[in-house]
């Protein structure tokens, strides 16, 4: 089966995760070997293809779920898996719906997740395995164990991947005040910071699913990319030919869909920054405007970043702008134009090549 749509994929995870009502029942039924078949949300689809059962009514506890579980048949859920609707109800989904199951609850378990939008939860009575399906595709749950040892591989992933960012980003820092950047160089900063970001959408998920247990986890992983995506939009709109952060935000869309390969490929990134197709763009140079660097001086608003490079153009201008003209700029002032200058001749002494 082809693995869920990443948002819907997230959603079920987070629904059933450890510290959540219906994760305690989901092991409850596990620990009993009863298995279980259990469909949450989509109402009005789901009761079209019901028939029989008890009308339950009654609000969701993970004791309830589980003493109902121990009858045959089907448990109803709510949107919100608040409530239980009914039990003990018989699924016929549409018998012509193709399934790659084998089990009889697992094959109805694909089919209803196939003809309504409800997620459909099927617990194996033999194997104690739960899966989740939704609009036909799979997603079996892990052991805790399992899933926090991928977790912590991805974050010293992660951890690597960040060190390198901070490397190539320090390098570019240095090629741009000296003015000798090429497209290249630019190119391998966007790369990098594009594969930190999947690893960091990676340990997301493990997070998702480890719920209460990926707390700390989850601090390491918001240590290891803060003010990532911030320098990354900025690094775009440095190096676009139209530095708008509306086509900066598609461009960085645009980047995030593009296969491994083509990531590492500076000809494709140059495509999808707007810059022509050329067998040589990689040793083109190139000019920023500033963003990226005007972003770390400290207490300078985007606004104010954004006027300034409409007004200078370029970061070379910037640095050879006087505090009088920066103070001309709106929004700037005498004393933040000294900061602006202060701040940008202090990350040039920095920037050693």
């Amino acid at each position: 089966m082809e693995p869920m749509h990443e948002d819907t994929m997230l959603s079920a995870l987070k629904s059933v995760a450890p510290g959540t009502p219906l994760r305690q029942a989901l092991e409850y039924i596990i620990a009993a070997r009863t298995g279980a078949l259990i469909v949450i949300g989509d109402v009005v689809g789901v009761d079209a293809i019901s028939n029989g059962g008890f009308e339950i009514g009654a609000p969701f506890t993970p004791q309830r779920l589980f003493e109902l579980a121990k009858m045959d048949g089907a448990i109803l859920l709510d949107e919100g898996a608040t409530r239980i609707r009914r039990a003990n109800t018989h699924l016929v989904p549409d018998a012509d719906l193709p399934t790659n199951e084998t089990g009889m609850r697992h094959r109805t378990a694909e089919r209803v997740s196939r003809q309504t939008d409800a997620l459909v939860i099927s617990v194996s009575q033999r194997r104690e395995v739960v899966s989740l399906y939704h609009k036909g595709t799979q997603l079996m749950l892990e052991d805790i164990d399992v899933v926090l040892a991928k977790a912590n591989q991805a974050l010293q992933t992660l951890q690597r991947y960040r060190a390198r960012l901070d490397e190539v980003s320090a390098h570019l820092t240095a090629l741009e005040f000296e003015d000798v950047v090429t497209f290249g160089e630019a190119a391998v900063v966007i790369q990098r910071a594009e594969m930190l970001r999947r690893v960091a959408r990676e340990v997301h998920r493990h997070v998702t699913e480890l719920g209460t247990e990926g707390r700390l986890v989850q601090m390491q992983a918001d240590e290891l990319t803060a003010g990532v995506d911030d320098d990354y939009m900025m690094l775009v709109r440095d190096y676009l030919p139209d530095g708008s952060a509306r086509k900066a935000s598609t461009a960085i869309g645009k980047l995030g869909a593009l296969p491994p390969d083509q990531l590492l490929d500076s000809a494709a990134i140059a495509v999808v920054l707007g810059h022509s197709a050329k067998t040589d763009m990689e040793e083109q140079r190139v000019e920023p405007r500033g963003y990226r660097l005007l972003r770390r001086i400290p207490q300078l608003p985007g606004t104010v970043i954004n006027r300034l490079v409409e007004r200078f153009g370029t970061l070379r201008a910037l640095m050879q702008a006087s505090e009088s003209e920066l103070d001309d700029v709106d929004g700037v002032g005498a004393r933040r134009a000294q900061a602006i200058s202060d701040g940008l001749r202090r990350m040039r002494d920095r920037a050693v090549l």
